[in-house]
């Protein structure tokens, strides 16, 4: 049973929560006792029923407000696959976590509200699943209940955005009028729009199929040199890590980068059992037959699919620090299990997140600001475009003073 990601976005009061909290409530994905502490919960806040947004607004000062504040993540399963939810703040001043949260993301929920449309917030959430590449999205046109499910809402909204996605060059755009509060098309298709003639959104998450594997370049970063130096097992010298793109067979010749190092893959193992071939997401111990001086966070590629190593790359930053970025400040770039200290040589302009216009000529990015950045590392940095290999294109910017991340980067 495979395992899909996803994540909604939306405005304040889109009804984020409330939607996820149907998709577990209808889909008898919550425990006796969770449903018990729902039910209670609930009574405590209001007479008007089971508040189902109560499920992923964990913090105390999300319930007391209504809003979501952290991305709240939750994990339940049908009998068809699994589902990893990261539910993320609508406020303006959280685009940060709703950035951390899409990382890793498969598919993104947008929601728009039935009653106010296609709003800022809708258009900068779209913006960031281009930037960061996410292969399908879902546009939930909420609270139809609130308009009388009237198809011409709806439509005019499908419009609407159909002319952003177009912009955007969103590819995999799907329409869906829900309403999560009443249940309308979640779980189970509604009476109450017989002009939607699709599928459930449960229905629909169950059966996209994704591409786990959709960037073939070989691809492997070193996060572990294993040399138990014991007598039983002398000469064993593996390096272990996580196939981060592509397959990795017994005697591929191998490239050990930075240095550009020819080897060859002598052993594969995979929880102790000898393997003769690894994928994308596999966590494995690579044995080559060359001592060869390698350290943590270097890569193994293959001669035929070379990644761009260079210390000058130009990279598209969201920037998550109060404090301002600006040119010649100093950070650590942390590429999975890479460090490297880079430094900020320019700025070449902003990205209006509204209109997508470029502002050149600005001294500083603010928090929750976009921007095209040029960078300067203290050593080689290993990478492909993001666009081409968004695994190894992405990065996080670190303060070193406070060891915080400041920073989400995607390399050009």
């Amino acid at each position: 049973m495979n395992i899909l990601r996803f994540i909604t976005a939306g405005s304040v009061d889109d009804g984020k929560s409330t939607l996820i909290g149907r998709l577990l409530y209808d889909s008898k994905s919550i425990l006796a006792d969770q449903l018990e502490a729902l039910e209670q919960q609930s009574k405590n806040k209001n007479e008007d029923g089971v508040d189902l947004a109560i499920l992923t607004d964990g913090l105390r000062a999300e319930r007391e407000q209504g809003i979501t504040i952290d991305v709240a993540y939750r994990y339940f399963a049908t009998a068809k696959r699994k589902f990893i939810i990261a539910d993320a703040p609508g406020h303006v001043q959280y685009t940060r976590n709703m950035i951390t949260g899409a990382s890793n993301s498969e598919l993104i929920i947008i929601l728009i509200d039935a009653r106010n449309g296609v709003t800022e917030q809708t258009r900068r959430h779209s913006i960031i699943a281009s930037l960061l590449n996410i292969p399908q999205v879902v546009v939930a046109v909420n609270k139809m209940d609130l308009v009388n499910y009237s198809q011409e809402v709806f439509a005019n909204i499908k419009k609407e955005y159909e002319a952003i996605a177009q912009r955007l060059s969103l590819k995999n755009v799907h329409y869906f009028p829900i309403s999560a509060l009443m249940g309308d098309n979640i779980v189970n298709t509604t009476k109450a729009m017989p002009w939607y003639h699709g599928t459930s959104l449960l229905d629909f998450l169950e059966t996209i199929e994704i591409n786990k594997d959709r960037y073939q370049q070989p691809r492997f970063q070193v996060q572990y040199v294993i040399r138990p130096q014991t007598e039983a097992l002398h000469d064993y010298r593996g390096y272990a890590g996580e196939i981060i793109s592509g397959t990795y067979r017994k005697g591929d010749i191998i490239e050990v980068q930075p240095e550009g190092i020819l080897s060859r893959i002598s052993r594969i193992e995979m929880a102790g059992v000898e393997i003769q071939e690894a994928v994308a997401g596999e966590a494995v111990v690579l044995h080559i037959e060359d001592d060869i001086d390698i350290s943590r966070g270097d890569y193994f590629t293959k001669t035929d699919s070379q990644p761009q190593i260079s210390q000058d790359v130009d990279v598209v930053v969201c920037w998550m620090d109060r404090r301002e970025l600006r040119e010649g400040n100093k950070y650590l770039l942390q590429q999975r299990s890479r460090l490297t200290k880079v430094i900020i040589k320019e700025i070449a302009y902003k990205i209006d997140v509204n209109t997508l216009e470029q502002t050149p000529q600005v001294e500083s990015v603010k928090i929750n600001e976009i921007a095209k950045i040029h960078i300067k590392a203290a050593t080689p940095l290993v990478y492909d475009n993001f666009k081409e290999n968004p695994p190894m294109g992405s990065a996080i910017l670190i303060d070193e003073t406070s060891n915080a991340t400041v920073g989400a980067v995607m390399i050009e």
